[in-house]
């Protein structure tokens, strides 16, 4: 490699370091690109690609909509009522509540695509439910936590459409190609976590035990209504039913599906529409903001890294082999996620840089990108600085290592499963 290429490994492991100490991740992602464009002679490389990311059409409607749904869903409680109609049922199954809770997880967290988002409306009612049938604290806020990777099977999730751009593919078709992968990393999880609990004891814990009421988001004017546990799940009914021709006049883009199921949550919740309306926008403002500005800094980044040169010296290497290929793409990522608590930085710099290359040794753009973002998941899923991990433990008064300890056997699990069979 070049002299210059030996500085980008040096920025490379200065980035890594920052992401750890928890600086914001899009100023050292934008930073380091920025720096190491300088240092090329190309500065306009990394403001060229600052441009051309802030207006990735497909990515902005898909990111922006699904993030102006969520935030209208918790805006009418539909989005409780659903957790609430599927909670009901479970109580009393003893230790087996564990697995149940992380199912229930995972299928919710396709409909309400953030993770930290999902633990918070989920956490705040199964967790003590957990808590009462005699479920240790730290097994309890793990069971919620374990079912934070269903997100992925989510056309909302910014992964998916980013991937699938990427690879010329239709959102629900790329969704197509890693389903079975994203429900066998969820059955591992649930499975998994059921063997580590009964080992550790954790069904017979105190039956007595507490929640942090100060934790749980009060509403004394909350009413489940079935009506509104329906409506998270309009637009995924909408985009498979359309996507998959079985009924083929719903066939519509995911920003379409998104605004038709707000409407309904509309009609349904009957909620100020002024209030609604500023709801639906602020949450389109908080996805451009916090998920489209990573993808944006994560492609300053990358921009760096090519003009470095070695993004071409990495390519090179990958081509000598499958198998490095392979579980670069999985370890890379789900080390990151583990150390930095968010598998979003690590695997958009991944796929914006290695992923294109992917035909390149022997490997399709979304088997790559797929293996990348799940593993990511999987990382941040067993990564005690995870937001997520850390609003389950709070609910759950529970030391997040506590909670790690149980995720961390079934996410190692579920990583290797992921790089041996995905790709």
């Amino acid at each position: 490699m070049s002299i210059l290429s030996w500085v980008a490994v040096a920025v490379v492991l200065a980035t890594v370091y920052a992401l750890i100490k928890r600086w914001e991740t899009r100023l050292v992602l934008i930073t380091a690109g920025l720096f190491l464009c300088v240092v090329s002679m190309n500065p306009m490389a990394g403001l060229n690609a600052f441009a051309s990311s802030m207006t990735k059409g497909g990515l902005i409607m898909s990111i922006c909509s699904a993030m102006g749904f969520a935030y209208v869903m918790s805006y009418t409680k539909c989005d409780s009522s659903l957790v609430h109609y599927l909670a009901t049922p479970i109580r009393g199954l003893g230790i087996f509540l564990i697995p149940v809770c992380t199912a229930i997880t995972f299928f919710v967290n396709i409909a309400i695509p953030s993770a930290a988002g999902c633990s918070a409306a989920v956490g705040s009612t199964l967790i003590p439910v957990m808590l009462r049938a005699g479920i240790k604290p730290a097994a309890a806020a793990a069971a919620v936590l374990g079912g934070t990777i269903g997100s992925y099977l989510s056309p909302g999730t910014s992964h998916n459409p980013y991937v699938a751009r990427m690879a010329n593919m239709e959102v629900i078709e790329f969704i197509g190609t890693h389903a079975k992968f994203s429900i066998m990393c969820g059955s591992i999880l649930v499975v998994g976590l059921l063997i580590v609990c009964f080992v550790l004891g954790d069904h017979k814990g105190d039956k007595n035990a507490q929640v942090d009421e100060s934790k749980i988001k009060k509403d004394a004017d909350f009413t489940p209504n079935p009506l509104k546990a329906l409506i998270p799940l309009v637009p995924i009914v909408i985009l498979v039913a359309g996507n998959m021709k079985w009924i083929p006049a719903f066939k519509m883009g995911v920003a379409q599906a998104m605004v038709i199921g707000a409407i309904l949550g509309l009609i349904v919740a009957r909620v100020n529409p002024q209030d609604f309306c500023k709801q639906f926008f602020n949450g389109m403002g908080k996805g451009y903001a916090d998920v489209m500005g990573i993808i944006i800094a994560a492609g300053v980044f990358a921009a760096g890294l090519k003009t470095s040169g070695l993004i071409d010296a990495a390519v090179a290497a990958l081509k000598e082999s499958n198998e490095i290929a392979r579980w670069g793409g999985s370890l890379g990522p789900w080390m990151m996620g583990v150390i930095t608590g968010s598998g979003d930085a690590a695997t958009l710099a991944f796929n914006e840089t290695v992923t294109p290359h992917a035909k390149e040794f022997g490997m399709t753009i979304e088997g790559l990108g797929g293996l990348a973002f799940l593993t990511g998941a999987l990382g941040r899923t067993m990564s005690p600085l995870a937001a997520a991990a850390i609003v389950v433990s709070g609910i759950a008064m529970a030391n997040p290592v506590d909670v790690i300890k149980r995720t961390a056997v079934p996410c190692i699990i579920a990583v290797i499963c992921c790089a041996l069979f995905m790709v």
